[in-house]
């Protein structure tokens, strides 16, 4: 009997709850995180520290200005981490499979993170372009403001003006950034636990801080670089002559390295690492509680 009950589950939610733990638990940490990602845009745009970024937003914006593209974002994780972590736990499960059951080797568990990184980033570009743009809009001249009213207007309008594939403008470095980010998020975190649990003998909400404090920060450093290129890319305008200030990705990084240096990459590191650590961290733990809030009920 106990054989007949196993294909019972493998029905449509056992197959989609990945899928939908990881959305949910990205959009209750976007939720958390959204003022600080719009104060590391506006450094990235060349606003100043993010303390005199805060204080302008505060006094010419209001709190509000704080939440601007929260819809954005919301629709981001919906679509980039729905697939990203949703991906994940399927690719290595069947890793596991062909491994006959045993743990997956640190290299496998990044090659997985590297493939997840790379479907979610491709699913959620359209998101992450309305996002930026959203959150950029208010740092632009009142002439060249888009005035995007949520996240679905902006898509809409962006469709409308620059056609369908505009919605994946930069969509090679979002790409590119996402699988560096969850390379090193994925590869630190896992060594990080063993370290945090095993050696030190921390307790569970020790470990998972701890943890997800080393994987932000090894995050970021992967990532922030190709972050940089590609809000570059999505926020740029033609000038008086329709002329575009870069021709793409590595015309926009050539440049940025020929006029700043290599540092010019890791612009507002601090902010986004302060950014990056806490949404990988809430996010566990977001999906963590889903998960034992799913088992009490018996999904």
């Amino acid at each position: 009997m106990g054989e007949e009950k196993k294909p019972q589950p493998a029905g449509v939610w056992p197959t989609v709850k990945p899928f939908v733990n990881g959305g949910a638990s990205g959009m209750l940490a976007t939720c958390v995180i959204q003022p600080i990602d719009m104060i590391k845009v506006r450094i990235q745009l060349g606003q100043g520290s993010a303390a005199q970024v805060t204080k302008t937003m505060l006094k010419e914006e209001g709190f509000g200005a704080f939440y601007k593209g929260l819809s954005a974002g919301l629709l981001r994780q919906a679509t980039y981490t729905t697939a990203r972590l949703g991906s994940f736990k399927i690719l290595t499960n069947k890793a596991i499979e062909a491994n006959d059951g045993k743990p997956l080797p640190l290299y496998q568990k990044a090659l997985c993170g590297l493939t997840a990184g790379a479907i979610g980033a491709s699913v959620g570009s359209p998101a992450d372009l309305a996002l930026i743009r959203m959150q950029a809009d208010a740092t632009l001249p009142a002439a060249q403001r888009r005035n995007y009213t949520n996240a679905f207007h902006a898509l809409y309008r962006i469709v409308a003006d620059e056609g369908v594939l505009a919605l994946w403008k930069g969509a090679g470095p979002t790409v590119v950034r996402a699988m560096a980010l969850n390379m090193g998020m994925l590869a630190s975190y896992d060594q990080s636990v063993e370290f945090f649990r095993d050696s030190l003998g921390s307790g569970e909400a020790a470990t998972v801080l701890g943890a997800s404090t080393v994987s932000g920060f090894f995050a970021s450093a992967c990532s922030l670089p190709f972050d940089y290129v590609k809000t570059q890319i999505q926020k740029m305008q033609p000038d008086a002559e329709g002329k575009y200030p870069y021709t793409g990705s590595l015309d926009c990084a050539m440049k940025t390295l020929k006029s700043g240096g290599p540092f010019k990459f890791y612009t507002g590191f601090p902010v986004y690492c302060v950014r990056i650590a806490p949404h990988v961290m809430m996010t566990w733990i977001f999906l963590n509680q889903i998960q034992k809030l799913e088992k009490s009920v018996g999904l």
